[in-house]
């Protein structure tokens, strides 16, 4: 210590921790590169070719876009002082003198019925900045997912609207409530790393839009493949490996819990893979890569409620539930509800992150374990699978599930509906049979076929000229098909 703080380097306050300072940047970098670029890789590439610009710039945007809100207002919103039981009170997080003392939660305060103080406030070893900056990504990684449930239509210039407005109504409220000293905080419910915050939330609101902005063309929905498979491995792997941050830093220290829950993730994920890849195998007869990347996804989600406060054991139990009981819900309910198929959810966001939020939360009412619970929890408590008060625990998730599930229904409808009246929900049609060069002017690749055709007799002469040039220098060449040179 007397090294890291020697009076040759930068005064630095006795309060920071620099081993905690670094974990929680590392644990924010790696949650922001689950954004940019992890969703935007994977959106990119894994609808077809035509919206693979539009659906990485939506995910672009939304991440530009959170962060801007986020130190105007936002971050207050979801951790400052309180406004209402289920609100903080806004205000901007980009003074130096604010982000440079020491991090606080204010609203983390337990105050006795005669106002006295029973316990201070949630005071991390660590700057105002770093956790403005973690506390971010996360908000940033909720407004993306809720993108998945409306690519492939979903007018760009009504998204550039909705980012803002989604962020200051529905996701600070959630945030506010179970993590930022809210009335469901105080109350008791358990919600890790973002379960009810993150994925049920986005869940919920992408099922939502979905129903409103309304369903892609019908030969998009009958047919809509991956443009780049390899790619989207790519994005999907920055998207598992960023969740070691997620669930790794929701301690605010590099502790205990930051190390089993790690491992927990993890664990979880690669279960629900296996599972999920093992019913695709007995139902449809082979594997599929899309299949093994929704198992992941909502092995991650599932594990995330409670990542930190379960057994390794029981990180295994959750990853079976959530590789067979979302698959299910997608596989046969899906097709057995009419309510269901009407509404078109691109990429399954809602059985993939809703479901997977649910039983996640549900399976750490259940799982919680007492002594993991002591280490990181303000109110210590533990899942009604060790007895004392779990059983109340188990009801308190499902409350919890059901007012974040209900506000995201209507805050998502009446910000939509509000944007409908100045800038239409959906693209036209004729700009949905063309795709991102209608929306964007752009195009994702510049392979032969696409665009311009090739016209012989207009480049003839400077054809012909090219190739006297490549023979003279290379006597070795043949002409290949459609005019490619081919050495041999």
């Amino acid at each position: 210590m007397a090294g890291a703080y020697g009076a040759d380097l930068p005064k630095v306050p006795e309060w920071l921790n620099k081993g905690d300072n670094a974990w929680q940047l590392t644990a924010a970098t790696l949650v922001g590169l689950q954004s940019m670029p992890g969703l935007v890789i994977l959106y990119a590439s894994i609808v077809k070719k035509k919206w693979a610009v539009n659906s990485a710039f939506m995910a672009l945007y939304a991440f530009a876009a959170v962060l801007l809100c986020w130190v105007l207002l936002c971050y207050k919103m979801a951790f400052g002082d309180e406004l209402l039981p289920f609100w903080g009170r806004g205000g901007p997080a980009f003074d130096q003198g604010y982000l440079k003392d020491r991090a606080t939660i204010p609203s983390t305060v337990k105050k006795f019925g005669n106002g006295t103080i029973e316990r201070e406030a949630v005071t991390p070893l660590f700057p105002m900045a770093t956790l403005v900056y973690f506390q971010f990504t996360f908000a940033a990684i909720t407004t993306i997912l809720v993108a998945g449930s409306v690519l492939g239509r979903m007018n760009i210039k009504a998204w550039m609207a909705f980012v803002p407005l989604w962020l200051i109504f529905s996701y600070t409220v959630g945030a506010y409530s179970i993590w930022g000293g809210g009335f469901l905080y105080h109350w008791g419910v358990i919600d890790y790393s973002g379960g009810y915050v993150i994925h049920l939330s986005s869940g919920v609101a992408g099922f939502v839009a979905a129903y409103w902005v309304g369903p892609r063309p019908q030969a998009d929905r009958e047919r809509f493949p991956p443009n780049n498979v390899l790619l989207m491995l790519a994005g999907a792997g920055l998207l598992w490996m960023g969740w070691s941050g997620f669930n790794g830093g929701a301690p605010y220290a590099a502790n205990l819990t930051s190390s089993i829950a790690v491992l927990n993730t993890n664990l979880s994920a690669a279960t629900s893979l296996l599972v999920w890849t093992t019913l695709d195998v007995i139902f449809f007869g082979k594997p599929s890569v899309i299949g093994a990347i929704q198992g992941m996804v909502t092995g991650l989600a599932g594990v995330t409620p409670g990542a930190g406060l379960i057994q390794t054991w029981a990180a295994i139990i959750i990853g079976i539930f959530s590789g067979s009981v979302p698959w299910a819900s997608m596989m046969i309910l899906h097709k057995k509800s009419t309510l269901l198929q009407q509404v078109d959810d691109t990429l399954a966001v809602f059985y993939t992150h809703a479901v997977a939020g649910i039983l996640g939360g549900t399976m750490t009412g259940l799982f919680a374990h007492p002594d993991l619970c002591k280490l990181s929890l303000p109110n210590p408590t533990n899942g009604a699978f060790y007895g004392g008060n779990g059983g109340k625990q188990l009801l308190k998730q499902w409350a919890g599930a059901v007012f974040i599930a209900v506000w995201n229904l209507v805050s998502t409808t009446l910000i939509l509906l509000v944007i409908k009246m100045f800038i239409p929900l959906r693209m036209a049609e004729e700009e949905l049979g063309i795709g991102d060069d209608a929306a964007h002017g752009e195009e994702a690749y510049a392979l032969w076929g696409d665009g311009e055709k090739f016209d012989a007799t207009r480049h003839a002469t400077q054809m012909q000229q090219f190739e006297r040039d490549q023979e003279a220098a290379h006597p070795s060449y043949v002409h290949g098909a459609r005019g490619v040179t081919i050495v041999l």
